[in-house]
């Protein structure tokens, strides 16, 4: 059993692994499952704010997660990268599963498993630091000093987030926190790009941004899901018609309705989902 429990942690802490094998590794819609929860519950104190939520996320697809404010979609976004370990009073019921292995395993760094599942924050979050120190802070934490390996990671993050042409003359004298809204996310999104992480969470990344800024984003998602599993929040039901694969509808911490977007959207299976999506609540 020792073994076994070292095997999972190194698991966690490694990326890039095959990890094929696991039982959980379903195929569904002809894509692999990343992310699992089941029968997820979470708990502040006495509140029950996550209820029995049972899931499986597509590998290197866009799954958006819809519903009113204070339904679960932020608490389950939280709970996949152990976010909520940091809020004081939460609990974490059930399973939470990344390839199969379950990140609430009490071998499990919370700081390595973060390093594979990267975040995005509704307001941006640019440090205090240049934009390429913004940029090269995960690798240099993680033990990444070589200057040359460093320009690498920098300029390709920075490419990867259309934002390259927009600061290479500067980026060492400008900081992140002089750019405007939408440049500041795309730099937040480079940063977590660099650490090389698996899923990218993020949570309604565009709310706080003009429609020019939003389409950026929402463009620069659709390229990202071809090299990582992206989980978005939004409010917005035009948006996450736009730029995902599949979506899930939550309602008072319930999982209500989980299917492929254009069947949600066009053809939902149940009367609440319907009634939600046509705007007769929320």
């Amino acid at each position: 059993m020792e073994s076994q429990n070292k095997h999972r942690m190194n698991l966690l802490e490694e990326p890039n692994l095959d990890l094929s094998e696991p039982p959980s590794m379903l195929e569904t819609d002809e894509t692999v499952v990343k992310v699992e929860a089941r029968a997820a519950n979470v708990f502040y104190g006495a509140f029950h704010a996550l209820k029995n939520v049972s899931v499986s996320v597509p590998n290197k697809k866009v799954t958006a997660f819809i519903g009113p404010s204070g339904c679960g979609k932020s608490t389950f976004l939280r709970s996949i990268n152990r976010m909520n370990d940091l809020v004081e009073g939460a609990r974490f019921e059930g399973s939470m599963l990344i390839d199969g292995y379950d990140v609430y395993s009490p071998e499990v760094d919370p700081v390595s498993l973060r390093k594979r599942v990267g975040m995005v924050f509704q307001k941006p979050n640019p440090f205090p630091m240049s934009i390429f120190d913004n940029v090269a802070y995960g690798p240099r934490i993680h033990g990444i000093k070589d200057k040359n390996q460093l320009e690498e990671i920098v300029e390709r993050c920075l490419r990867k987030s259309y934002l390259w042409e927009e600061v290479k003359d500067d980026m060492r004298k400008k900081s992140g926190n002089s750019l405007s809204g939408g440049q500041q996310q795309r730099l937040c999104i480079a940063r977590t790009m660099a650490v090389d992480p698996e899923v990218i969470l993020m949570d309604e990344p565009c709310s706080a941004l003009d429609p020019i800024a939003t389409q950026k984003i929402e463009e620069l998602i659709e390229e990202l899901k071809a090299n990582f599993t992206i989980i978005i929040v939004t409010h917005n039901m035009q948006q996450a018609q736009r730029a995902s694969d599949h979506t899930a509808f939550f309602y008072l911490g319930e999982l209500i309705e989980f299917a492929p977007t254009v069947q949600l959207f066009t053809n939902p299976q149940l009367k609440q989902t319907e009634d939600y999506i046509s705007g007769r609540y929320g």
